[in-house]
């Protein structure tokens, strides 16, 4: 502990969600960062604190807005489906979308709006052809329940689930380019896989894709 009783920043990364400190580790010092669907604030927090970036957030529900608010962070309330065409093109250097995706009405939308607004974006998302999915629909015939998506069907927010190379596919329709990505297990565990191919589909429980404007 340092001598103001804060805590290193390794040992702040360690707190954070899995997925967060694989994004945490792709944002450099004094970036320009959008946080859509920043929820309390962690991964804000973490990166203004010990990476001095300029960090704005939006958060649909009001419980986050406040809670960010509180540890003043510059946040406002908003909806990715609906608010993100009012940020001008090139806005911010990385916009960051952590599981959230999946919870949006226009996936394609949204990301297409994600890389307008920043030079790059990372994006997360639970993939839904990982192995255990496949297997509990197999042998079960119901909606799997998982750690990354762990409510019933009927009380489910979210409503476009997506495996890995459903979001490859994706990307190259738009025109997006795929600089980086990361196939890992729910604690943040990174697997040295292929995202176009088919084992990191089968074997990553989430991915995480470091994406930016095709130029060509």
């Amino acid at each position: 502990m340092s001598a103001d009783g804060s805590l290193p920043a390794a040992a702040e990364t360690a707190r954070l969600r899995g997925d967060l400190r694989l994004v945490a580790d792709m944002i450099p010092a004094g970036a320009r960062v959008l946080d859509v669907g920043c929820g309390d604030g962690e991964l804000l927090a973490y990166l203004a604190q010990h990476k001095s970036v300029d960090g704005r957030g939006m958060e649909l529900s009001q419980t986050g807005v406040n809670a960010c608010v509180r540890h003043g962070l510059s946040v406002i309330q908003g909806d990715a489906d609906h608010d993100l065409q009012e940020y001008p093109s090139s806005a911010f250097d990385y916009v960051v979308l952590s599981q959230t995706l999946q919870a949006t009405h226009q996936p394609k939308r949204v990301l297409e709006h994600l890389v307008r607004i920043g030079r790059r974006a990372i994006v997360s998302f639970p993939n839904f052809g990982h192995w255990r999915i496949r297997l509990g629909l197999l042998t079960q015939g119901r909606m799997p329940l998982t750690p990354a998506l762990a409510h019933p069907w009927h009380e489910m927010p979210n409503i476009h689930l997506c495996t890995i190379l459903d979001l490859v596919a994706i990307c190259d329709e738009i025109g997006v380019t795929i600089e980086r990505s990361v196939a890992h297990d729910r604690s943040g565990m990174p697997y040295l896989l292929n995202p176009r191919g088919t084992l990191a589909n089968w074997l990553a429980e989430q991915a995480l894709f470091l994406l930016r404007r095709d130029c060509r």
